[in-house]
């Protein structure tokens, strides 16, 4: 038995806690969370059912911290984890899962199986037993900064660009603004006009605002692989750039997980309040257009859905404003089946796009979001998510579907009434 494996099945002992025992001794095992899982229902197989992705954690706990347990334990009957069933785990707890939340609100005792996940997670990664893909993307970000690798002057070139193109100023470590804008990676390397977008707004809206030279990456690795002292390492970075440069608010960019870290973990995870708001952009939008800050002319006649991306809207809570804000550009808004709360994720969350192993179950699991989008009869589908809208052209482009994916941000910003127009 090796030693990181001994640490891994220690951390696990450690995550054991009352809502740890309270969670397996409510589970009534209704099935309701497989239904609610895109990896089973996309496949069929029961071992994709959310409560058997923690069977490793539920015997250990069963084992060591039940009365029944321990008597078969001491008879041979409960036998503890091993490192062969890690390994066999580990595709099921990285691979097929992307925390996305749909089992947990499925649930019909409220147990938070997402949050269930990460803790067996915790373990697994620290036993060593995390995808390499995922591993190498913490690393990076512990690192340098970001999953990608990408650093300080390789941000500021696109900042530079962005401004070019926007043709306006998006000022770098200022002090004192309303907001501090965040970007995650896969917005930096492949949609970079978000952040040109979100300038042309706050400067429509008149709003102060401010990028860090430091720390501008929102991607949270440590949250998707399971480790909270690598996600605390990340989210520290975040509150003291914020802190030091006294903003009001922090934007959190259009990506699922770094919004979830960032305003729902992080001040657990610091081990203390926030100086500082943290807000969704949509949230900042959809703020600026109550206030009639954010004026738009015309209406794209194309016929377009929204995608939900599950950390934002099922696990942070930000459902309408999506919805109203698409409602101000276009005239044609088709809602999917099963959407806001009951969405299907993309298949990418939770770390599983930056695991290679798990491309081919993942794009087999896409055959719901297709049948979803197909189902609609549209050619454009808008998100607000980073990740998701690079999941969701990975999965076009497998299955040849002609349809296109638009940010939300940048589709408000084009339609956004100029100064001169409105007058």
């Amino acid at each position: 038995m090796s030693a990181s494996f001994e640490r891994g099945v220690e951390v696990l002992r450690e995550m054991m806690d009352s809502p740890t025992a309270s969670f397996f001794s409510s589970c009534v095992h209704c099935g309701l969370c497989a239904e609610a899982c895109l990896f089973y229902t996309e496949t069929g197989d029961p071992k994709y059912t959310p409560i058997h992705k923690l069977e490793p954690l539920r015997r250990l706990w069963q084992r060591e911290y039940t009365l029944i347990g321990r008597i078969g334990a001491l008879l041979g009957l409960v036998k503890p984890p091993t490192e062969a069933e890690f390994d066999e785990w580990s595709q099921l707890v990285y691979d097929s899962c992307t925390l996305c939340g749909r089992c947990t609100v499925a649930c019909p005792v409220g147990n938070d199986i997402t949050f269930m996940v990460r803790k067996i997670r915790e373990g697994f990664a620290i036993a060593g037993y995390a995808p390499e893909g995922l591993v190498q993307a913490t690393k990076r970000t512990i690192a340098i900064g970001g999953p990608m690798g990408i650093k300080p002057p390789a941000f500021l070139n696109v900042v530079k660009s962005q401004v070019a193109d926007a043709g306006l100023e998006i000022p770098v470590d200022r002090e004192g603004v309303d907001y501090l804008i965040l970007m995650s990676s896969m917005e930096i390397v492949g949609y970079p006009e978000y952040l040109g977008a979100l300038a042309r707004v706050l400067h429509q809206a008149g709003r102060s605002f401010t990028v860090s030279s430091e720390s501008f990456e929102a991607t949270n690795s440590g949250i998707q692989i399971g480790v909270s002292d690598l996600a605390k390492v990340v989210v520290g970075r975040i509150v003291t750039v914020a802190e030091k440069l006294k903003v009001k608010c922090v934007i959190s960019p259009e990506c699922g997980h770094a919004f979830t870290a960032l305003r729902w973990d992080g001040p657990n995870l610091i081990g203390r309040p926030y100086a500082f708001e943290v807000r969704h952009v949509l949230e900042v939008l959809a703020e600026l257009d109550t206030q009639g800050r954010l004026p738009t002319e015309g209406k794209t006649d194309e016929s377009v859905t929204f995608h939900d991306p599950c950390q934002i809207v099922r696990r942070g809570g930000v459902i309408d404003e999506p919805r109203r804000l698409l409602g101000k550009v276009a005239s044609d808004v088709r809602e999917m089946q099963d959407p806001g709360v009951w969405n299907w994720c993309c298949g990418g969350g939770g770390g599983v796009s930056a695991n290679h192993r798990a491309e081919p179950l993942r794009l087999q699991v896409f055959q719901r979001k297709k049948r979803q989008i197909e189902d609609t009869g549209v050619k454009t589908v808008v998100t607000a998510c980073a990740n998701c809208r690079d999941m969701l052209e990975a999965g076009f482009e497998h299955y040849k579907m002609d349809v296109k994916v638009v940010g939300l941000t940048e589709m408000v910003a084009e339609r956004l009434k100029t100064e001169e127009a409105s007058q």
